[in-house]
This record gives structure tokens, C-alpha cells and sequence, in this order.
């Protein structure tokens, strides 16, 4: 390997380096404002100048200088000191003094790098630049006199989010970064040049002068608002969740959040359920866990333990999933479910209902196939690697399905799911594309299996999996995007019946008629009320949405924030959220309310503490043993073809922004709905 040495100290390098990257590795510390990972290299702020013997007689910048072998560099020189000085004076000729109000004080690149090479006083005796500030939209504040035109913002607009909003405007003293339009940024993503932003000219509008960061409790933890379960920071006071952040992981999530995840947390704290209520005349009356539990109680004696159905949502977690099924199959039912979109499944194989290939492995791939699917509403993050592998691979995208604004070019097949049987047969235009690529791989939405067709629809899709080049004992590339992160670990514990196959709610009210029995619904708002008519329904849930209304027993549960949860996220990877604060009032976390039902009702489900319902999980499934890892195979032993007809499909996301529970109740998603969604629609 090629070697250079940085600081009298010689290290080895990879081909293609830089010189920031090499010094990276020397352990030596560069300064930089312009220069990110994720991002190309711009060279603007020229903070990262270093001294190169035997080169130019000047400072080079590190970021854009590829390594070579046998440079000597020095980051610690007096030239080396007095260029990155000269900088830092003429990045703070025009910034404003302003550090005390700024959201981004405590946290600040400038800050810190002015702290090193910064002066004590000004030279610059000229009137100093104002710039008026931008509207971006209900997410994104704007103080962009303090802007260093770093383009940090721009390139990811451009290249990872992959809109044209941001630009570069003017030369020189009037260069600005503007929308152009004034218009907002239309993605689902734009909240993360917030982190970008090295000098606080981009801030979070909703978090405006609401507290400084050293006030904050800050908790590691996962998101839950979709299937990827990305790795987030949540910063609290007290019981207020005041803001979320991206933490970074490959695997998942790479640096980026979705817009959601960063900015519907207001509505942890609005339509919250923290009291226990019961239905007397057709009004919800509060009352207490006792009152309520007998009533519980009394009403499975009446109309039947075995009669006795549960049905889970969006953000069920593990430990809720195996407490309330081991406590229903001890009142001898088995009448539970979590597909409450209707997905199918083939029920025994875990391959058609997991994203195989990985999240990771996407960026890699040089062909996707999308059936039914909408990746950038159902997992943003996700769509951003189908965007790389877009622009790095010349990845050839082809959508089944209504057309779609994905900010990257596809061709659209067909509308119709019958267009598999093309694909199969090798008759369809992207069948080509398809199979001779090297590394392609199929994503299937949930919007394309939703129907009684959805088992074939899946076996088909699998077939085709089979006879991709890349198929293997070690790769799968059939992928199924569950939207919820629920879905997967439910599916794995085996919460589902097959009376529920097809069309659950005509078979719920097939049931509901015949045994009016009592119906616990785990958070989910998902499914009509209408056909839970007849049934004594109990709501276990943080939030008084659709189906709480209609509840006749309210019991009020910890959010994703009050407890520490286990989840599986749609490729299989076990995850644990951890708690940040306290549940509020009388809320109680799912599986303590279970147990003592099971007391009352006497049926023993033997476990007494969180860690005994972790052990009960790992029992049933032992893949929730082993934390943040994959446990996927590539045997696809249901596939088959089958003759798909005129199977037409819509998607089952209108509003990326107000999708579940919290995202409904949260202030700052309905402002996104009207200002960008509407106007989108408008426009």
C-alpha cells in the first residue's frame, strides 16, 4: 500500500484518498466547514490548508488534494496556522455577533474553530454584509447573514435528497443561498441541511429559542415512525421531547432522518391519552384501572374467552405482542392479527414478508424493480440509497404502479400487477433490463399485496427473484417495504390467524356478528370503526385518535419515548429503544396491563417483570436474541408462477406527513400537510 507522512509520522493509504482522509488516519485534526462525508467535495471554505513539501509554495487544501505516495505533509506548521487564521478572519468579516440567541451556540463548528484560530477583535473597519432571510417552508428557519456559503446545504438538496431548491445565487460579497423561487423545499428529508449547517444559518423552526443544548437530556435510541428503525438522539426537559436527531449508522439510516421523525414529536405531547376512561351513555367518563379491569373481566366472562379477539398497530412493540398473545391463547384464543392494511403473507416463511437483500445492499444495486411501492413516502431514507445507487451505478429503475415523483428517473411498466406475468415470461420491456443486470433486485409495497390476490402476487415475485443472476445461498434480492415497524416483529412472533387471510375486516365482522366478543386493539386506528360495531372494544393506546373515540374502555399507554421497547425493522434487525422520561399520568406500559388481567381471569402467563417477558420473547423466536443483527435466507421455497389478471393498484399513503397516531396530533405535520402537500396538489 501506498504511504504518506503527515507530522513526521508515516501511515498507509488506500488509492483514491485525500489528504484530509489520510491526515484522518494519522490521527491528526482538520479543520473544516465545507467538506462532508456523505457529500462531494467542494473546496470553498478552505479551512483545511496544510503545508505539502516539494509542492506548491502556498497551502494546499486537504479535501481536494488526493493523496499520493511519499507526500509529506505538515497540519501543524506556522504557515499552516497563519493561513487557517487568515480564513477564520475573513469567514467573521461579515458574521454577526449573535452567538447568545443563536438555536446552533453550544453546538457550532464556527465556534469552535474560532476558539483555535480566531482573533480577539476585528480589523475590518468596512459596513458589514446583511442578507435577507429565506423561507423554506414550516421546518427550516433562516438567518443567512451568518451563511459562509459552505454549499453544505445545496449538495445535499441536490445529491441525496435530490431536489433543486437550493442554489448558489450571485459572485463574490452578493453570492446568497437561496430557494430561488422563495418557495419551500419539497422533501421528506430537508430537515437534515439543519445538521448540516456548520454556522446556524439553517435552524429547526420549531425548536426556534425553545432551550440550549446543555439544558437537554439526550437519550440514544430508534425511530419508529416507519420500517427502517433509524438510529436517532432524543433530546428532552423533563417530559418534553424538544427535538430529535440523527445518530449515524450504516446499516440503516447512514446520517439522515426523515422529516417525520425529526419534527412530529410535537405531537407527543398533544391528544394525549394519560387517564383511564369507560363509555356509560355513550360518554367517555374518566375512571380508575381498577374499575376498568373488572369491567374488562366481567365482560370476556359474558361474552366468551375464546371469543376474545386482539389486533395491533403501527407502533406495537415485542414485548406488547407476546404479553397480549400469550395472555389470549390462555383464554384459549387465538384470534389475533397485526395485518390490519390487509397485507398477505405466506404464512411459515419469513422471506415474504422481509426486506431481504438488506437496506445496506441497496446502493448497490444496478437494477430495482418497484411493485407497488412508493419508497419515497413509506421509507425515506431508504429512497435516498436507491437515489445513490441511481447516480453512482446508472441504476435502471422500473416502477409498477400509478406514477410517482421520486426524484430520480424510472420507467413507468404498467399500472397493473399483470405486468408480472410479462416480466416472468421474459416478454415485458424491463424483463431485459431485469435480468441482465448484475446485481438487481425487487421491492414490493405492501399497496401490491393487500388484496386476495397478494399471496399470488408474491409467489410470482418470488419466481422472479429466482431467476435474477444474483440470486444465491447468500443473496435474496426479493424485498417486501413493510411501512410500520411493528409489522415484521409481529409477523416473526406469529401474531397473525389465517381466518384473517384475504379481507380482515369482513372477516372481523363476520366474527363480531356471530360472538359480539370484546376486541382489544393495540393502538390501532388503522381499521374502520364501522366494523367493530357490535363488540365491546378496549383501546390500549398514548393517543385519543380514530378508533379511541369509539372505544367503549380507554386504557392509557407509555409512547415510544416513555418506554423501552423491542422492535424488529423490516429487514429482521432486533432493536431496543430505550426510554427518555417517565410515562405520563396514569399511563402503564401494554404487558403489565395484560398480566394482571390474567390474574383476574385466571389464566396463568407466568411472567412478572419486563425481563421475564424478554426471556418469554426469546422463547418464542430466537432471533430477538441477538441485538442489530440480520438473520435472513435466501430459500424462497414458496415461489411459483402464477397468472396474475388486471390487477390494478392504488397506494395506501395520501399524506406522508400525517400517516399514524402521533404524526396526526402533531401541529408542525399539519403545517407541513397545507403548506406542502396542498400546495403540490394545487400546483
Amino acid at each position: 500500500m501506498p504511504t504518506i507522512t503527515i507530522d513526521n509520522k508515516k501511515v498507509e493509504f488506500e488509492n483514491g484518498m485525500t489528504v484530509m482522509q489520510a491526515c484522518e488516519l494519522a490521527g491528526a485534526e482538520i479543520p473544516r466547514f465545507c467538506y462532508h462525508e456523505k457529500l462531494s467535495i467542494a473546496g470553498n471554505c478552505r479551512m483545511c490548508l496544510v503545508e505539502m513539501e516539494k509542492g506548491p509554495p502556498k497551502p494546499v487544501a486537504s479535501c481536494a488534494m488526493p493523496a499520493g505516495d511519499g507526500m509529506v505533509i505538515k497540519t501543524d506548521s506556522d504557515m499552516v496556522k497563519k493561513a487557517r487564521k487568515g480564513v477564520m478572519e475573513f469567514l467573521l468579516i461579515n458574521h454577526p455577533l449573535d452567538c447568545p440567541i443563536c438555536d446552533q451556540g453550544g453546538e457550532c463548528d464556527l465556534q469552535d474553530q474560532a476558539l483555535h484560530y480566531g482573533f480577539d477583535k476585528s480589523r475590518y473597519e468596512e459596513n458589514k454584509r446583511a442578507v435577507k432571510n429565506k423561507h423554506m417552508g414550516p421546518l427550516v428557519s433562516t438567518i443567512m447573514t451568518r451563511c459562509i456559503h459552505c454549499t453544505r446545504c445545496v449538495r445535499f438538496s441536490t445529491e441525496v435528497a435530490g431536489v433543486d431548491d437550493l442554489g448558489l445565487l450571485g459572485r463574490g460579497e452578493n453570492a446568497e443561498i437561496t430557494t430561488y423561487l422563495e418557495k419551500t423545499i419539497d422533501s421528506e428529508l430537508s430537515g437534515n441541511v439543519i445538521d448540516l449547517c456548520p454556522v446556524g444559518a439553517l435552524t429547526s423552526k420549531p425548536y426556534s429559542f425553545k432551550s440550549r443544548p446543555w439544558e437537554l437530556t439526550k437519550t440514544e435510541t430508534f425511530d419508529v415512525f416507519d420500517g427502517i428503525g433509524s438510529s436517532i438522539r432524543v433530546d428532552t426537559r423533563g417530559k418534553q421531547v424538544l427535538r430529535v436527531l440523527p445518530r449515524i449508522n450504516e446499516d440503516t439510516n447512514e446520517e439522515w432522518i426523515s422529516d417525520k421523525t425529526r419534527f412530529a414529536i410535537d405531537g407527543l405531547s398533544r391528544q394525549r391519552l394519560d387517564k383511564v376512561y369507560i363509555r356509560e351513555n355513550d360518554k367517555l367518563n374518566v375512571s380508575d384501572w381498577d374499575t376498568a379491569l373488572n369491567q374488562i373481566k366481567n365482560e370476556i366472562n359474558k361474552r366468551g374467552k375464546d371469543k376474545t379477539i386482539t389486533l395491533s398497530g403501527k407502533f406495537t412493540d415485542a414485548e406488547t405482542i407476546i404479553a397480549s398473545k400469550l395472555f389470549s391463547e390462555g383464554l384459549g384464543s387465538d384470534l389475533y392479527d397485526c395485518r390490519f392494511d390487509n397485507a398477505q403473507i405466506i404464512h411459515g416463511e419469513n422471506e415474504s414478508y422481509k426486506f431481504n437483500s438488506s437496506i445496506q445492499e441497496v446502493e448497490n444495486a444496478d437494477a430495482i424493480l418497484l411493485v407497488g411501492s412508493n419508497p419515497r413516502w413509506e421509507a425515506s431514507v431508504l429512497n435516498a440509497r436507491i437515489r445513490k445507487a441511481f447516480i453512482d451505478n446508472n441504476c435502471k429503475v422500473g416502477l409498477i404502479g400509478p406514477a410517482l415523483d421520486l426524484n430520480y428517473a424510472y420507467d413507468k411498466i404498467s399500472e397493473s400487477l399483470d405486468e408480472l406475468n410479462d416480466i416472468m415470461d421474459n416478454k415485458s420491456k424491463f424483463s431485459e433490463v431485469l435480468f441482465n443486470a448484475k446485481n438487481p433486485i425487487i421491492i414490493v409495497g405492501t399497496s401490491a399485496i393487500n388484496t386476495r390476490e397478494g399471496s399470488s402476487i408474491l409467489k410470482t415475485c418470488a419466481e422472479i427473484a429466482k431467476k435474477l443472476p444474483n440470486f444465491s445461498d447468500s443473496f435474496n434480492p426479493l424485498n417486501i417495504l413493510n411501512q410500520d415497524i411493528s409489522r415484521v416483529g409481529s409477523l416473526e412472533l406469529g401474531f397473525v390467524n389465517k381466518i384473517f387471510d384475504e379481507d380482515l375486516e369482513k372477516k372481523l365482522k363476520e366474527e363480531i356478528a356471530i360472538n359480539k366478543p370484546v376486541v382489544f386493539l393495540l393502538g390501532l386506528d388503522e381499521i374502520n370503526p364501522r366494523s367493530l360495531e357490535g363488540s365491546f372494544v378496549v383501546y390500549c393506546g398514548h393517543h385519543g385518535d380514530v378508533n379511541a373515540q369509539h372505544a367503549n374502555i380507554i386504557l392509557p399507554t407509555p409512547a415510544y419515548t416513555e418506554k423501552s421497547s423491542t422492535f424488529m425493522n423490516i429487514e429482521g434487525r432486533t432493536i431496543q429503544t430505550s426510554r427518555c422520561y417517565n410515562p405520563l399520568g396514569e399511563a402503564k406500559e401494554e404487558w403489565k396491563i395484560f398480566r394482571v388481567l390474567s390474574d383476574l381471569l385466571k389464566c396463568d402467563i407466568q411472567f412478572n417483570n419486563l425481563n421475564d417477558v424478554r426471556k418469554k420473547l426469546i422463547n418464542e423466536n430466537k432471533n430477538f436474541l441477538a441485538l442489530l443483527e440480520i438473520n435472513n435466507s435466501s430459500n424462497l421455497s414458496f415461489s411459483s408462477k402464477q397468472e396474475i389478471k388486471n390487477q390494478k393498484l392504488s397506494y395506501n399513503i395520501n399524506n406522508f406527513y400525517m400517516n399514524d397516531s402521533i404524526s396526526r396530533a402533531s401541529e408542525t405535520m399539519a403545517n407541513c400537510t397545507h403548506e406542502i402537500l396542498n400546495k403540490a396538489k394545487a400546483s
